[in-house]
């Protein structure tokens, strides 16, 4: 949600700031805008809609400055409109601030700074920050120092810049629970929310830790806590490049992220299979490996895609670990005081490693003793740092904001997970190696389904009009109903719904006509002949019925009205390859509806706010 970039240096920023901010329009938002400081004076350029229509307006004025910060807003108080885009003044415009995240108290900000003379202009949060970091300042303090007292005041998350054209050499940052990081080059630096804006630009950064500050010249910069203390922070170096957040030739991301899961489920596997051991190397793991043989109760948080891949895993955890395992909405998590044990292990699950619910869920956790872990995809990420221990997924940058190969991905890691621990429980050599024989057959058989995809868009062109699914499955398919109704509605706006195939008489069985599209998970598994029997009753009521099915199975051929057939692979694993039939039929009823599949509308690659 929102993006935030940055420069100072002897370039012209217009350029790279508009770059930046075309490389955050994945996150989602509904505005966007900019601000320089040049000859003494700060201008600030703003537009609804995309990028695109802000740099129209910004051809036009030739505007030339050696430092700026742009953003993209994602709408939380107040209209998508210019007014209520960033950057957001003072009242004399000497002062530009944007901001990510949300001021919890920024009604009582506001109503103390009526009093104090200020007027708003916006319906937003953020422009009490503007005019609070201008009340201190007019007491004469520095940039600096007025926006540490500013946010000793305030309530919430942000991620913010600002500048000052009274103090047109730097650029203050701040950081409270919404991601921020610095990017540091010769004679110049850059800010962004996200590495990806970062990319081309320089490979070292600097991650900005929650309550801290930074003040940011063109060759140096200085961080303290907001309580005014020094801080040495340490410099990582990022090895990402610039074709992997492009399209190479796909007409969208989604479709390149789709396609490239060969590559991505091999890549979370690849060097963590040791076949002589049947048993998994997780390197992140092997500190706490003790401590997860013997817990008593694992916990699995996450939110949306990552939740379903949360599901699948308590299915892994509690078949090959005997052990209970409960899987929690983070944000539901972190408000009902939980039951947490000291022999307890959680797992947070988060794409971004950056969503707010997951984040406050483990902090939650820490603050009562318990192991926290981390499996997450971007390096780097707060989770990443802030867990006990944990496992990245591997799976590559992922702009499209629905989910697709992280997911499959999430899969492969707690399918390794529970291997690793499996085989220190009771889990036989012999079991061991044939669970690492068959992970090692996942990416050809990727590869298999994918060559479906031609047969799966002529499917979608028969439903690209329909207003309902339903999708149903049983055992480690259940989750898989759950986030093929999810990408459908994601990207195609049709309703759609996800239920365990037994269910479908307790109630979705009423919507079932005619005109009424159900789409089973199928595969020749142990819930096979009750799955058949639940086809055999929407068959019953003139359903139109979808079957995600076994290559093997014949049978099913003769009462559905369409199969889309994949390998067969052992139950833990067939989540891979079942939800990747639904990924792409998703994909292409929403491209024949004429929908932008990369950046639905409403929502954000990286939820960063509640």
């Amino acid at each position: 949600m929102c993006g935030i970039v940055g420069y100072i240096g002897s370039k012209n920023c217009v350029p790279i700031l508009v770059e930046g901010l075309k490389r955050l329009e994945y996150r989602g938002y509904d505005s966007a805008g900019l601000g320089i400081l040049s000859n003494g004076k700060s201008t600030i350029v703003k537009k609804k809609g995309k990028v695109s229509e802000l740099e129209k307006i910004i051809d036009g004025k030739n505007l030339i400055a050696s430092i700026g910060i742009g953003h993209t807003r994602w709408a939380t108080h107040g209209l998508p409109n210019e007014i209520n885009a960033h950057p957001h003044p003072n009242s004399d415009e000497s002062i530009l601030v944007i901001h990510n995240g949300i001021i919890e108290n920024y009604r009582n900000l506001k109503t103390l700074l009526q009093k104090q003379g200020y007027e708003f202009k916006s319906e937003t949060d953020t422009e009490v920050l503007a005019h609070l970091i201008d009340s201190f300042y007019k007491m004469g303090n520095t940039l600096f120092k007025s926006v540490r007292l500013a946010l000793a005041e305030v309530e919430g998350t942000y991620g913010i810049a600002v500048l000052s054209k009274n103090e047109p050499d730097k650029i203050i940052i701040a950081k409270h629970g919404s991601p921020l990081v610095l990017g540091l080059g010769d004679k110049e630096n850059f800010i962004a929310s996200d590495i990806n804006a970062l990319i081309g630009h320089t490979t070292r950064v600097v991650y900005l830790e929650d309550g801290e500050v930074a003040e940011v010249y063109n060759d140096r910069f200085y961080t303290k806590t907001i309580q005014d203390e020094e801080i040495k922070k340490e410099v990582f170096e990022i090895t990402m490049k610039l074709d992997a957040i492009d399209k190479n030739g796909f007409d969208t991301f989604m479709l390149k992220e789709i396609m490239e899961q060969p590559e991505s489920v091999l890549n979370s596997m690849r060097g963590r299979l040791l076949f002589d051991e049947g048993t998994a190397k997780l390197g992140g793991l092997e500190e706490v490996i003790e401590k997860l043989s013997k817990a008593k109760r694992f916990i699995i948080t996450a939110c949306g895609t990552s939740w379903h891949s949360a599901l699948v895993g308590e299915y892994m955890f509690e078949q090959f670990l005997r052990v209970p395992t409960e899987v929690e909405y983070a944000s539901e998590f972190r408000y009902r005081n939980p039951i947490i044990n000291s022999d307890d292990a959680i797992f947070f699950i988060s794409q971004s490693g950056e969503t707010a619910d997951t984040l406050a869920a483990m902090k939650e956790a820490k603050r009562k003793g318990v192991l926290c872990l981390g499996i997450c995809n971007a390096v780097g990420s707060t989770i990443a740092r802030e867990s006990d221990a944990g496992v990245y997924i591997h799976a590559g940058p992922e702009i499209g904001v629905a989910s697709t190969k992280a997911f499959t991905s999430q899969l492969v890691v707690l399918a390794l997970i529970t291997l690793l621990i499996a085989r220190k429980k009771d889990l036989s050599l012999i079991d061991g190696q044939n669970i690492v024989k068959e992970f090692l057959t996942i990416p050809e058989k990727v590869k298999k389904i994918l060559l479906l995809n031609d047969q799966i868009e002529k499917i979608a062109d028969e439903f690209k009009h329909v207003d309902n699914f339903l999708y149903l499955g049983r055992g480690y398919n259940f989750p898989v109903a759950l986030e093929g109704a999810l990408k459908l509605k994601e990207i195609s706006y049709i309703h759609a719904e996800g239920y365990p195939a037994a269910e479908m008489k307790h109630g979705p069985i009423a919507l079932v006509d005619e005109n009424m599209p159900v789409i089973f998970i199928a595969p020749k598994d142990s819930t096979y002949d009750k799955i058949m029997s639940n086809i055999e009753e929407i068959k019953a009521r003139k359903g139109k019925i979808i079957a995600i099915a076994s290559e093997s199975d014949d049978r099913i051929d003769k009462i559905v009205d369409y199969t889309i057939k994949v390998p067969d692979t052992i139950r833990m694993l067939m989540p891979i390859l079942t939800v990747i039939p639904l990924q792409l039929l998703a994909y292409h009823i929403a491209i024949k509806k004429g929908l932008n599949v990369d950046q639905p509308r409403n929502l954000a690659k990286s939820v960063t706010v509640e």
